[in-house]
């Protein structure tokens, strides 16, 4: 073969390069190359200010942390563990459930001022704001009575009733002792008492740990007692911010938090 054919073949496959090659690739790449780059710094505080609005947005519509500040729901939750709470269940003019274990705001005078103290580092302040650090100030217990419902405490077997279906709490809460008297509402000082019935748009709530829960019955006019304000027991729909869905730290105790299905045979107030 000659040097001109050999120069003849070299251009036909350069003339069938040219024709392969996919066209504007060039230009495409001199764009890319033209395309200014972003330093780290900025692309970090871009990053950093969309978790932080991801995070407000969840915390203010979706799903809040908590950490729980007393033994008063042993023994399924812990003093000091993380619980997420969930939003959505109340949405729309939904309300809790009798069984539901909810987070609310104090109603006034339920908490101490040891309890109402929250993060006390500025960086922890800033995290509680924004959703990613547990908040305090609240109140955890679980919804025993909805609108309507008349609670009584107890029957032989120290068995509270709600609309005069007893209900079996053995496989969460812990009975409390009155005297020699074991019943699941001895923190009036008695194992006889009734409340309700319910206003409508309130709840009544009880802690699972019964003989060491300042909750609805603490709140609550007995027989002889002069200073009391009546209704004071029951906390507003209102108040409360959500239901508990998941206990996530420590992981030992990981899981849910059941009991909801012991008020399934109780009947909705007449």
């Amino acid at each position: 073969m000659t040097i001109e054919d050999a120069d003849t073949g070299a251009d036909r496959a350069g003339d069938r390069t040219a024709l392969e090659a996919p066209p504007g690739r060039s230009a495409r790449a001199r764009a890319r190359s033209d395309r200014p780059h972003i330093p780290i710094w900025q692309e970090t505080i871009i990053l950093l200010v969309i978790a932080v609005l991801l995070a407000v947005v969840l915390k203010a519509f979706f799903v809040q942390a908590f950490y729980i500040p007393s033994e008063s729901m042993e023994p399924g939750l812990v003093k000091n563990d993380r619980i997420l709470v969930q939003k959505v269940s109340y949405w729309g003019g939904g309300s809790p459930s009798r069984g539901d274990v909810v987070v609310f705001k104090d109603p006034g005078g339920w908490l101490g001022a040891e309890d109402v103290q929250g993060p006390d580092s500025p960086v922890t302040k800033a995290l509680e704001k924004v959703g990613l650090y547990p908040s305090g100030g609240h109140l955890v217990k679980r919804v025993v009575g909805v609108a309507g419902d008349t609670i009584k405490c107890c029957d032989e077997q120290g068995r509270i009733s709600v609309n005069g279906v007893t209900v079996d709490e053995q496989g969460y809460a812990l009975p409390g002792k009155n005297g020699q008297t074991e019943c699941y509402g001895p923190m009036t000082g008695n194992c006889n008492w009734t409340a309700g019935p319910v206003p409508a748009g309130h709840v009544f709530v009880m802690g699972d740990n019964r003989a060491h829960s300042a909750d609805s019955t603490v709140h609550m006019c007995v027989d002889g007692q002069t200073d009391c304000v009546p209704g004071r027991e029951f906390v507003s729909d209102d108040l409360v911010v959500g239901k508990v869905f998941a206990l996530v730290w420590p992981l030992s105790h990981f899981g849910g938090v059941g009991g909801a299905d012991a008020f399934d045979k109780v009947p909705d107030a007449k």
